[in-house]
């Protein structure tokens, strides 16, 4: 009698699972996957040195679809030996003619105080830097035709040590071997207020600037320190013996070391905070009296970063010798993939 008793529960006990099965469903719900995280990667270009030779050209986009600017993007990433290729969205090609989402702060470039913007050499849906040792192998990446675009401006620069105003170069610039500082300040993060696609890429602010070179050479090096508010031979800020000192300006409230329209104390933060871009300088000469400065900047945020400081720029003593004609707002896409835009297209 025992045994039957026990076989009798157990089949009982069967029966009520099968029971309680039914009226939830058949089968217990399988659990769903989780996607895996997206590997985050960047172009080069931005954190790395900048390349001897680097040209610029803006293109607009006349694919008729994904699939035609998935072709272009594609063949502006193949790879040319000697050379690397970065490549950034202008605002306008996300006027919806491809449905992808914007990044949030992506806006067309507009005019700042001193700006004789012409049209011919700003914006574009597409800018591609391309940096090399030598202008011939740059110019030979640049003379090949791409599917679905038609060249809006162009121009390149030679970067050195010192750029036209005899000055050094990227004085003041943050580490770019700082991996944290530059997740901070450069690269968008995940959880950023910005669509999921824009992890890993920044903003690239370039700027085309003629620069009165003659005027500028005429003046003595004393006047010219006190125009950036550096010393020319080492770089430091006037009163400091090293180019990395940073100037205490609350110490010079009057601006007797440092005069209150000086290049510096007008770009520079002055409560110690951290510097929001990495600035990299090109000069250029187009012809004997067209020769300046392509200023490129990458950040995390424009409005934090560039648009800042230029607007603390406004009647900085510098502003005489320059002519900002061109130039645009830019988002260098994130890596990863096959090509660069591969994720955006996702």
């Amino acid at each position: 009698m025992d045994d039957v008793a026990a076989v009798d529960r157990r089949a009982f006990l069967l029966a009520a699972a099968g029971v309680a099965g039914l009226a939830g469903c058949t089968a217990s719900p399988a659990t769903p996957a989780v996607p895996r995280p997206r590997v985050v990667d960047h172009q080069p270009g931005v954190v790395t040195p900048p390349a001897a030779e680097t040209g610029f050209v803006a293109f607009d986009a006349v694919a008729r679809d994904r699939a035609g600017l998935a072709e272009a993007l594609r063949a502006l990433s193949a790879p040319v030996a000697g050379s690397s290729v970065t490549i950034a969205a202008g605002a306008s090609l996300f006027d919806g003619r491809f449905g992808v989402e914007r990044p949030r702060r992506l806006t067309p470039m507009p005019s700042f105080p001193g700006d004789v913007l012409d049209p011919r050499w700003c914006h574009g849906d597409l800018l591609v830097q391309v940096g090399a040792d030598t202008r011939e192998r740059l110019e030979a990446v640049l003379a090949r035709r791409f599917p679905n675009l038609t060249p809006r401006w162009r121009l390149a620069g030679t970067h050195g040590q010192r750029n036209l105003l005899g000055f050094a170069e990227g004085a003041g610039n943050p580490d770019a071997t700082n991996t944290a500082l530059m997740d901070r300040c450069v690269w968008v993060q995940p959880g950023d207020d910005e669509p999921a696609w824009c992890t890993g890429g920044t903003y690239q602010v370039v700027r085309l600037i003629r620069v009165a070179v003659a005027a500028w050479n005429a003046e003595p090096a004393g006047v010219q320190e006190r125009v950036i508010g550096r010393h020319k031979d080492t770089g430091a800020p006037l009163g400091e013996s090293i180019e990395d000192d940073g100037f205490l300006f609350a110490a010079d409230p009057g601006g007797e070391v440092v005069p209150l329209d000086a290049h510096i104390r007008r770009a520079y933060p002055h409560t110690g905070g951290e510097r929001r871009i990495l600035r990299h300088g090109h000069s250029y000469r187009r012809t004997g009296t067209d020769t300046g400065q392509i200023f490129v900047c990458f950040q995390r945020d424009v409005e934090l970063g560039f648009a800042t400081v230029q607007r603390r720029l406004a009647g900085e003593a510098l502003q005489k010798y320059l002519l900002p004609f061109g130039g645009g707002y830019y988002f260098v896409l994130p890596g990863g993939g096959g090509f660069a835009g591969e994720v955006m297209l996702a």
